[in-house]
């Protein structure tokens, strides 16, 4: 299915897995590589509480924000927590000055080992210096 940060390739979705902002804005624009990962893994995939509020963010006017919302329906959401709050900020400690770890990814990154779920994005370099999350490319 994709490209994990080491190299290795994916064959399968990982329940519950995230998928981030990316995509989603990709899949929105209606990039055929997004579109085909989506179809049929939208149903196991969830989408956080961050990446809700980043394409929510991007809208100019209602009729996009209609869009948005009637998409983000597909995915089940995973909202923030106590534990994902804590370590959100452990991330930036320890992330921030030498990576440039940005607060959503931050927040995102949490979210998937709060829950132990994979990370799929197209961004993998903002996520790889983090050891315990999976991160996949899928396209």
């Amino acid at each position: 299915m994709g490209e994990t940060a080491t190299g290795t390739v994916e064959q399968t979705v990982d329940p519950g897995g995230i998928v981030d902002t990316d995509i989603l804005v990709d899949a929105l624009r209606k990039v055929t590589k997004a579109i085909t990962f989506l179809r049929g893994a939208e149903r196991y995939l969830t989408v956080t509480a961050i990446t809700q509020m980043e394409l929510i963010q991007g809208c100019r006017n209602m009729a996009e924000l209609r869009r948005v919302e009637q998409f983000l329906r597909r995915f089940a959401a995973r909202g923030l927590s106590d534990p994902i709050g804590r370590s959100g900020v452990s991330l930036m400690r320890r992330y921030r000055l030498s990576h440039g770890l940005l607060l959503p990814d931050a927040l995102i990154a949490a979210t998937a080992l709060e829950h132990g779920v994979t990370l799929y994005t197209k961004n993998v370099r903002h996520f790889r210096m983090i050891p315990a999350l999976t991160v996949v490319r899928p396209y």
